[in-house]
């Protein structure tokens, strides 16, 4: 579809799967410039503190070695502690350190030197530098996508493991070759106030979903027929609930018994209030 739109203009263009760092990095690394990625004359020599890989002592003076936003490793330098305004990174450099040896050998104590980091520690802090990058990356990206008012965030705290492989963000159902999923709504009602007249739950045979606090009212496992496109009320509707997505932030989080990636949510939510829709794939089974 890119190829063909750009055959159109006279050019030709292919889906490139390298990170935009990483692109970022090539064009600094050969002086070239390309402002599709943010990479101009006037930035392509900037330097930015991305993340500290190491820690050093020399002459009473502490040294961090910088790895620079958008520039490959090879220009990775030793910066003393005085030049270094990021007090964010150099928080989580401590944090991610002091974890390492908290929890290398079960607890063991372990004998630090405060001249210099062993290889291992700071493989360890590097290692979660870039995966701290790639899950706000990932983070980004899913709240790009969604269509609801809630925020989401990562978070793992318990292991380096990065964003899954498998697993793609959707909004809805997807269904599967040879599935037809009908989206369109076959009648409306013409309410002024739905909360009290005929609505649609009542025409399809059903009670109304929802309280006047919004919160569930049905049994578990009872259709819910909300208004729709062709219903006369607003958006205001005390019967659109689900339509309206999770209003929750949202956290999905690296569980800590070995069960992969899970939800969870950031504030107390009341009993029996919609919190969000379950979707996925479609199949058919023969």
């Amino acid at each position: 579809m890119a190829a063909a739109g750009a055959e159109a203009r006279g050019a030709w263009c292919v889906p490139c799967l390298v990170s935009l760092d990483t692109l970022q990095e090539l064009c600094r690394k050969e002086k070239l410039t390309c402002k599709s990625i943010g990479i101009t004359k006037r930035n392509l020599n900037n330097y930015e503190v991305e993340y500290l890989c190491d820690y050093k002592v020399v002459k009473d003076m502490e040294y961090y070695l910088v790895k620079w936003k958008g520039w490959p490793d090879s220009t990775n330098t030793w910066e003393p502690l005085q030049n270094l305004k990021c007090p964010l990174l150099l928080q989580q450099f401590s944090n991610d350190k002091h974890n390492y040896l908290s929890q290398v050998k079960k607890g063991k104590a372990i004998k630090d030197n405060n001249k210099a980091l062993k290889p291992a520690i700071a493989e360890y802090i590097v290692k979660k530098a870039k995966q701290r990058l790639a899950l706000q990356r990932w983070q980004d990206e899913l709240n790009r996508r969604k269509n609801h008012k809630g925020m989401i965030f990562v978070e793992n705290t318990v292991d380096l493991e990065g964003p899954p492989s498998d697993f793609y963000y959707i909004n809805e159902y997807k269904p599967a070759p040879g599935i037809s999923l009908v989206n369109e709504a076959t009648f409306g009602c013409s309410c002024t106030d739905c909360f009290f007249e005929k609505c649609c739950p009542a025409e399809a045979g059903v009670l109304l979903a929802y309280n006047k606090n919004q919160q569930i009212k049905i049994p578990p496992g009872t259709p819910i027929y909300e208004c729709n496109s062709r219903c006369q009320c607003g958006p205001d509707c005390p019967n659109r609930i689900v339509q309206k997505g999770t209003q929750y932030s949202l956290c999905i989080f690296r569980t800590s018994n070995g069960c992969g990636w899970g939800v969870k949510t950031l504030v107390k939510i009341k009993r029996m209030s919609f919190v969000m829709e379950y979707v996925g794939e479609f199949f058919l089974f023969r």
